[in-house]
């Protein structure tokens, strides 16, 4: 089966490289001539373990090929996915602009049938708005050629992304006719041969369906955030009301873990997108709205935990360590970390900081410059440290020699953003610790 897959970021790349190592013949399209040359070079554009050597073998292979061009491939496809990005516009909307550029490209130059399957997480009616481009340039170029628009939202997590695609729990798919729905059967088979798990609706149950189910992670996030902050007020453990509402059937112990908040390319952008597509039309999602002001206002707490701490004296010439920059392990993203927050927070209040990240010190560095001290492992961050800050919870952050902590920092203060560490031990090492919920 020959496929093509618009946009080689995050999804794109993923999602087409995974296809590949099923046996279809992929083609991955980007605008980005520098990006493609790097891959076709064998470097990889983004961060997420084992995709380095599944591309090169798929491309070794001459499964997996990357071009500039879209129009010069359209019509040797069966499938067509867009996995271009949909930035937040100002209000919150997603930006269609790259979506429907791509319709418009398939509709100036398809001769035959295709299927044309959005990827892209895009508000509801946007599959209408892909047919009626495509339609537009047909009725414009005077042929009649049929084909089929879909949804296949992606469900991917980062980090984790090539076991999440090779082995889902579920693929979600809107269709409007049975051929598409038979084509698109026949490419998710030899990922799903043991249990068939496509979920097969109409396009905007599809469509709603990503926006849903991120956003009711977000609102798990936000609520456990606001249970931890009542927790320290009224002398709970939020960890411990986890373990009693986690054991609820009902409820189910994912994503009730309490933090110093969600950030990354989804969870923001989608809640922001669904409370914009909602009062635009005549509907106020007030359960969203809070679960983004909450999630805002935990970005500032370890600040808040840091300030009390130095019971309200100026944090001006304070050296403060940062473990952790990226939103979450096992990823370079930064989009919307806590990260970036936090070191806006310690530069107004006049503070040095001094980071270390195992993947995302790069990416930093390509977003905020030199304004804060990259350093080279995790012990070389708390040299002369008045205070660490745990903002990203990456393996090697779990078990540090609290010994060697103690010696180093000028004051022996650990604010834990992610409640990896145990508070008694720290608390019998000499230190002054504080998390999240307890």
């Amino acid at each position: 089966m020959n496929i093509a897959i618009v946009g080689t970021g995050y999804v794109g790349l993923v999602s087409g490289t995974c296809f590949a190592d099923t046996g279809a013949i992929v083609t991955c399209v980007d605008v980005d001539e520098k990006k493609i040359e790097r891959l076709q070079q064998g470097s990889i554009t983004i961060f997420e373990p084992g995709l380095d050597e599944m591309v090169a073998k798929n491309v070794k292979a001459g499964r997996l090929k990357f071009i500039n061009n879209l129009a010069d491939v359209v019509n040797e496809q069966q499938i067509i996915f867009s996995a271009v990005g949909t930035p937040p516009d100002d209000d919150g909307s997603a930006d269609l602009k790259y979506v429907l550029q791509v319709a418009k490209t398939i509709g100036e130059n398809i001769n035959k049938y295709l299927v044309v399957v959005t990827k892209s997480t895009v508000p509801v009616g946007t599959a209408k708005k892909v047919r009626d481009t495509i339609q537009a340039e047909l009725d414009r170029r005077g042929v009649d050629v049929i084909f089929d628009v879909a949804s296949n939202p992606e469900f991917l997590k980062e980090g984790n992304a090539i076991k999440d695609f090779m082995s889902p729990d579920r693929v979600v798919v809107g269709v409007e006719s049975e051929r598409a729905k038979n084509i698109l059967t026949r490419l998710y088979k030899p990922f799903l041969i043991n249990n068939f798990r496509v979920i097969f609706m109409d396009i905007p149950s599809a469509e709603m369906t990503k926006y849903a189910a991120n956003s009711m992670l977000a609102t798990r996030i936000s609520f456990m955030n606001d249970i931890a902050n009542m927790c320290e007020i009224v002398g709970a453990d939020v960890n411990m009301v986890r373990a009693g509402i986690g054991s609820d059937t009902r409820i189910g112990r994912k994503f009730l873990y309490a933090g110093c908040g969600y950030g990354g390319s989804c969870f923001p952008k989608d809640v922001k997108a669904l409370i914009k597509t909602a009062d635009d039309n005549g509907y106020s999602m007030e359960v969203l709205k809070a679960v983004e002001r909450v999630n805002q206002q935990q970005k500032c707490v370890l600040f808040e935990k840091l300030k009390s701490s130095f019971n309200g004296e100026l944090l001006e010439g304070k050296v403060v360590a940062i473990w952790g920059l990226s939103f979450k392990p096992e990823t370079d993203d930064m989009r919307e970390s806590t990260a970036l927050v936090m070191i806006d927070l310690l530069k107004k209040a006049g503070c040095s900081v001094r980071a270390y990240d195992p993947v995302a010190m790069d990416e930093c560095k390509r977003r905020i410059g030199d304004c804060i001290t990259y350093c080279k492992d995790m012990y070389d961050a708390i040299l002369d440290a008045d205070a660490l800050l745990l903002l990203t919870e990456w393996k090697e952050f779990r078990l540090p020699s609290w010994e060697v902590v103690g010696k180093a920092m000028k004051h022996k203060l650990v604010i834990d953003g992610r409640n990896i560490f145990d508070h008694i031990e720290l608390e019998e090492a000499g230190f002054e610790y504080h998390c999240i919920g307890r």
